[in-house]
């Protein structure tokens, strides 16, 4: 259940098969100003943490574990149905099927949602430990995949891949 007064966080992390200025991964690079500008102006869209600023580079500069080409997308929503809209029935929906093209599968948990409070905006830290504690302990109240949110009827039964979800 979403807690009274609380917008929903999300962290996915990837790892680039390539860096960033690599012809590889030049299509996923070249249209992260164009999906993540149309989250912004989603319903219920509420925060994004931002990187450098530079055209074309995303949130690519919040480098972890130093890696250049770990990337993360760390966002605040009103609600999971918001958050569902945007990632299922957007273009985004196209470059999240295709997201093998440009990623590593890292063979462990790489997306986690939990509340936060409305008007806090997480850290990269906080929202590692998030996905720490989730692949740690599997979904609990703190730290949930999207089978949590279908298993309270939050969202409909559109999910993440069962790696990614899991």
């Amino acid at each position: 259940m979403q807690p009274v007064g609380h917008h929903l966080a999300e962290l996915n992390v990837g790892r680039l098969l390539a860096p960033t200025a690599d012809p590889r991964v030049a299509e996923f690079m070249d249209n992260l100003d164009r999906i993540n500008g149309m989250g912004k102006r989603m319903p219920g869209f509420v925060w994004m943490m931002e990187g450098s600023g530079e055209p074309g580079t995303g949130n690519t500069d919040a480098k972890i574990d130093g890696d250049p080409q770990y990337v993360s997308n760390l966002t605040v929503w009103e609600d999971a149905p918001s958050l569902q809209n945007f990632v299922f029935n957007t273009v985004h929906k196209q470059f999240y099927d295709r997201r093998e093209e440009w990623f590593e599968i890292l063979g462990k948990m790489n997306f986690v949602m939990w509340w936060v409070p409305a008007g806090h905006q997480p850290t990269l830290d906080e929202a590692l430990a998030k996905l720490d504690a989730l692949e740690k302990h599997g979904d609990t109240d703190d730290a949930f995949g999207w089978k949590h949110l279908i298993a309270q009827g939050l969202t409909i039964t559109n999910g993440c891949a069962p790696i990614a979800a899991e």
